[in-house]
């Protein structure tokens, strides 16, 4: 196992435990206690992917992604609405968001195929055509959900499986040149026949460029997150002293925006620790990437490392106001229990690809 990781995963979600706490006014049955309940069938989960062979999941790559392209259209259809979206499948008491599955199993999928092409044939134009298809499926049915910040993230992720696996730089930089033109195309279709976002996605970006425009609406939230912000100053106000999570002004305080409540309550010290401590799991990931044998252990431990970095990335970025409000959590802090397994579960796959890491294929 790779200990030092196991014990950032621990310290960050005790983190989150007190942080859940303190948000809660001191109530720890509310969110603190549910948490820690998902959290250790999440570890042991984990536990147990690590010290299965990684031959095994080899093989279940191909399931696992089809699985999860099945459940994205399923949830289209007979999906629960929540927030002004279709995200969530509900079994019992037991409620999940099918994207949170396709990430791991694109990662899979995508690593299984790098794994078996040719290693000339990488940036042969029918070869790139595949991957680029596998990517665009799934991205295609999130973002009508809609849920726009999880496409962008699944999209982002297998590109970079692409670009690591050894696909030359112009098809990224061609991509780059083509992204102005595509935004343009976005804005221009907003109120025809054939807008290509909904009302909903368009008043998210719309909040981002001028959140002041609609201070009271939809402008509300990323408003009181800049207070949070900024009130915490450098060492922050102290635990559950935050003005504007134990106030309650800071909407969505356990969860998308638990990250202002860290910055307002520890400052900037705090909201820094916690980047350091995400970044030296990301660098855990790249060196045991790096360091694999196995093709298809180092491009699954590469894009499970994307799909984490993605997470804390777009979620900071948003409630600091440098990007639109997504709605993606903060790993192993944000209140909720489909992403917290999916999180561990990833961890437990990295383990595994690490574990057997010196196992090379012919």
């Amino acid at each position: 196992m790779h200990w030092p990781l196991v014990i950032l995963v621990l310290v960050i979600a005790a983190f989150g435990f007190l942080m859940l706490y303190s948000v809660a006014e001191g109530d720890f049955e509310k969110w603190a206690r549910p948490q820690i309940e998902r959290f250790v069938i999440g570890f042991a989960f984990m536990l147990i992917i690590g010290f299965i062979h990684i031959d095994f999941w080899r093989v279940c790559s191909p399931f696992v992604y089809f699985i999860g392209i099945f459940l994205l259209i399923f949830v289209l259809f007979f999906g629960d609405y929540g927030g002004g979206a279709r995200r969530w499948l509900e079994f019992g008491s037991f409620r999940f968001q099918p994207s949170e599955v396709i990430k791991v199993g694109l990662v899979m999928f995508l690593a299984i195929y790098y794994d078996w092409l040719q290693p000339e044939k990488v940036s042969k134009i029918f070869w790139v055509f595949i991957p680029a298809m596998i990517i665009l499926l799934p991205t295609a049915l999130v973002i009508p959900q809609p849920d726009l910040g999880t496409g962008t993230l699944i999209a982002i992720t297998g590109l970079t499986i692409m670009f690591v696996a050894g696909g030359h730089y112009l098809y990224f930089l061609g991509g780059l040149l083509l992204l102005p033109g595509l935004l343009g195309l976005i804005f221009y279709s907003r109120g025809t026949s054939w807008q290509l976002v909904t009302d909903y996605q368009f008043g998210r970006i719309d909040t981002f460029l001028n959140p002041t425009h609609d201070p009271l609406g939809e402008g509300y939230q990323i408003t009181q997150s800049k207070i949070a912000l900024g009130s915490g100053g450098l060492e922050g106000k102290g635990f559950m002293q935050g003005s504007q999570s134990q106030l309650d002004f800071l909407p969505q305080k356990h969860t998308d925006f638990i990250f202002t409540t860290i910055a307002e309550e520890f400052g900037f010290f705090g909201g820094v620790g916690l980047l350091l401590m995400y970044s030296v799991i990301i660098i855990f990931c790249v060196v045991s990437a790096i360091t694999n044998k196995n093709k298809f252990g180092s491009l699954l431990t590469i894009g499970l490392a994307t799909v984490f970095f993605t997470y804390f990335f777009i979620n900071i970025a948003a409630v600091t106001g440098m990007a639109p409000v997504t709605g993606v959590p903060l790993p192993l802090i944000s209140y909720g229990g489909s992403a917290m397994l999916v999180v561990l579960g990833t961890f437990g796959l990295i383990q595994s690809a690490h574990i057997h890491r010196l196992l090379k294929r012919d």
